[in-house]
């Protein structure tokens, strides 16, 4: 069985920040920082990476802080412009890999909702098999059951998988289901992973 690549998305393929979005809306760095602290946060973010609709998450969070509605919402209209960019170097060695015949996958922390919407402003997600995301799978990483979805929809065990995440307890529970698990630093680390691995000349 050909081995398969598996990468993260968010400070994997890209960058991620909520203040890259809300830098442009709050000029104050105090308040930015009480707002990104309180209001709208990477922990708040979470629940839509687990499969709560922004439905249900928006409305109540807007009744928490209704002062703050309109950055709220914010948050879901203009969600992508949290995303400063591709993390330098990654796209090509994803391109290579293509090139190589190398079976791609994703593996996300996402919202489904917000997935839909990102995906449709980046091409390099057509060159992967297939992309696994938590907010539709509504279980997120390092819950084992979202490896054990990967495995099946790869269809491959954790042995034929190369895995590569920014998150220690991701890493940590990827290994404990046997896959070859790395954590992301930079482009060049993950190259030479990968050399080491034999995916890459």
């Amino acid at each position: 069985m050909q081995k398969a690549v598996v990468f993260d998305v968010g400070r994997v393929l890209f960058h991620w920040q909520l203040s890259a979005l809300f830098e442009k809306i709050i000029d104050d760095a105090q308040e930015l920082d009480w707002f990104l602290t309180h209001v709208v946060t990477e922990e708040w973010h979470f629940q839509h990476d687990r499969g709560a609709p922004l439905a249900d998450m928006l409305p109540a969070r807007i009744a928490q802080y209704p002062d703050q509605a309109l950055r709220i919402a914010a948050y879901a209209a203009r969600f992508n412009e949290t995303v400063p960019g591709p993390v330098e170097g990654v796209h090509e060695i994803v391109r290579q890999l293509h090139d190589r015949g190398v079976p791609l996958f994703c593996l996300t922390n996402f919202g489904e909702e917000l997935f839909v919407q990102f995906r449709r402003e980046h091409a390099i997600f057509d060159l992967f098999d297939d992309i696994i995301v938590s907010g539709a799978e509504r279980v997120a990483k390092p819950d084992p059951s979202i490896y054990a979805i990967t495995e099946a929809r790869s269809g491959r065990p954790g042995g034929a998988l190369f895995f590569t995440d920014d998150n220690p307890a991701n890493i940590s529970a990827a290994r404990a289901r046997g896959w070859d698990a790395h954590l992301f630093s930079d482009a060049q680390t993950l190259q030479g992973q990968l050399r080491a691995s034999g995916y890459l000349p």
